[in-house]
């Protein structure tokens, strides 16, 4: 038998087609990257995780929350060191690349090589990037491009998902 498709249905094939598309790119977008210097996974239970960090930095680290600007002391810090991950302990930025952004939250430009993981994030249903510990998958912030030289990103961290180790004079 031969049928010709209709209006309709090539139009029905063509989205389906559209969304086949974004749907993988999101996927690539969000799949690990095979990096030589990736730190060894660390993976606690929920009781460790609990046992290890303050309420607060379990509601940002283990369940993506968002501490309130302007609460971290992190904010103010101006000596030259690195941020750790405050869940593993893993240097995530360098204070070189800290910088005042005005939102409120601890940023950056640039972050350590291999310590940073991504994912598509559409909680406020616009999708943004949400960044996370490399090591412990501890949520850390968003990622946008409206950042200064020379990458054009801006980090916007939580505070209180960071640990500031000082440098040593």
């Amino acid at each position: 038998m031969n049928r010709h498709i209709n209006r309709r249905e090539w139009l029905g094939v063509i989205a389906a087609g559209a969304l086949g598309a974004v749907a993988a790119r999101v996927i690539a977008a969000d799949a690990p990257a095979a990096a030589s210097g990736a730190p060894t996974p660390l993976k606690l239970s929920d009781a460790e995780w609990r046992k290890r960090l303050s309420p607060g930095q379990y509601a940002v680290l283990r369940n993506e929350g968002t501490e309130r600007p302007r609460s971290s002391p992190l904010n103010d810090e101006k000596r030259r060191g690195t941020y750790h991950c405050a869940g593993c302990d893993l240097p995530l930025f360098s204070s070189d690349t800290k910088y005042e952004s005005g939102t409120g939250w601890p940023s950056f430009h640039t972050a350590l090589p291999d310590a940073l993981g991504t994912k598509t994030d559409f909680k406020a249903i616009l999708p943004r990037t949400e960044y996370h510990c490399a090591r412990c998958g501890g949520h850390q912030g968003h990622v946008f491009d409206d950042g200064p030289a020379p990458t054009g990103k801006r980090y916007c961290n939580n505070g209180i998902a960071l640990r500031f180790a000082p440098a040593e004079a």
